[in-house]
């Protein structure tokens, strides 16, 4: 492959400005450009948030995201173009978002920064506070974002266990089961974080089912992909207390419809799918492009590659 120029392109602007993505990678040896409109052809390296039909005409789209199923990946086999994501850099970001949720929780603070609003000077109850030391935790998902809230989880003294395709045995948990066992794993434990990507086997992976084997003082944590869980029975289990809240980061539909009922809901964390974000993202985006760019003039692997 012989890259001519980088060009960020505007969907970027969803995490941040393409100009500082620009100046990140101004030290390459070729152009970095961000048109408005770019006319793409052999050559061009496209940094993006999401797919558009030009990109089919580049010879290198890069995803600053780590899913990627957004993307038509059997139509950039077909045509040619390499498609790489951004997997492995989100780590701490999600880790420390998950940490924090958990905190939120155990702490009552969500609760209190409602009543500060209200000015109402109000305690929870005696038996409703807790701390994180000796929780069990299971993470759905141990690749670099599980691998992030595990590390965390078990440096606070949590009870860390996990999902992952694999079974295979991971340093910072204390069980790890394969999916097919996933009610077995989520029993027991004070939260479920989910942390797997959305391909066609965890698309609606939790289900009624799995809220049925939580406990009723657990909370669900999605930083993953909001079509892994079934919205209609988490409404459902929180309405009937089944599970006692979650925080949810991502959803089936984003931005989260103003009829949507999780809004109201006093043991529901909302965030703009924005877990995995800090204000060094451009940097570690840049790090991966140039990386792979060193790489292809190297005739080497590239980093991340998804087709």
């Amino acid at each position: 492959m012989e890259l001519e120029r980088v060009v960020v392109h505007d969907s970027v602007e969803i995490i941040f400005d393409p100009g500082v993505l620009v100046e990140a990678l101004s030290d390459l040896p070729l152009p970095v450009e961000s048109p408005d409109d770019p006319d793409l052809g052999a050559g061009d390296a496209v940094v993006a948030f999401g797919p558009h039909p030009s990109f089919l005409d580049a010879s290198w789209v890069h995803c600053i995201r780590a899913g990627y199923d957004e993307f038509p990946i059997d139509r950039y086999a077909d045509a040619g173009v390499v498609l790489t994501n951004s997997t492995g850099i989100h780590g701490t970001a999600i880790g420390e978002s998950v940490l924090g949720y958990m905190l939120t929780f155990a702490r009552g603070l969500h609760t209190f920064r409602d009543r500060q609003r209200a000015r109402e000077w109000e305690r929870e109850p005696y038996e409703t506070l807790f701390t994180l030391d000796d929780e069990r935790v299971c993470v759905v998902g141990l690749g670099t974002l599980g691998s992030g809230v595990a590390e965390r989880a078990s440096a606070l003294g949590m009870d860390v266990v996990g999902v992952r395709q694999s079974g295979a045995a991971h340093e910072h948990a204390r069980r790890v089961h394969t999916p097919d066992a996933l009610g077995e794993a989520v029993s027991g434990a004070r939260f479920v974080v989910l942390t797997l990507p959305l391909t066609e086997e965890t698309e609606g992976l939790v289900s009624r089912a799995t809220f049925d084997a939580m406990d009723d003082e657990s909370y669900l944590i999605n930083v993953a992909r909001g079509a892994i869980v079934d919205t209609d029975a988490l409404v459902t289990a929180l309405d009937d207390g089944v599970i006692a809240g979650a925080a949810l980061d991502v959803f089936e539909r984003e931005p989260l419809p103003e009829t949507s009922p999780l809004w109201e809901d006093d043991d529901v964390i909302v965030t703009p799918h924005t877990s995995g974000v800090s204000r060094r993202y451009h940097e570690d985006v840049a790090t991966l492009v140039r990386t792979n760019v060193r790489r292809i003039r190297a005739g080497e692997d590239l980093t991340n590659r998804v087709v």
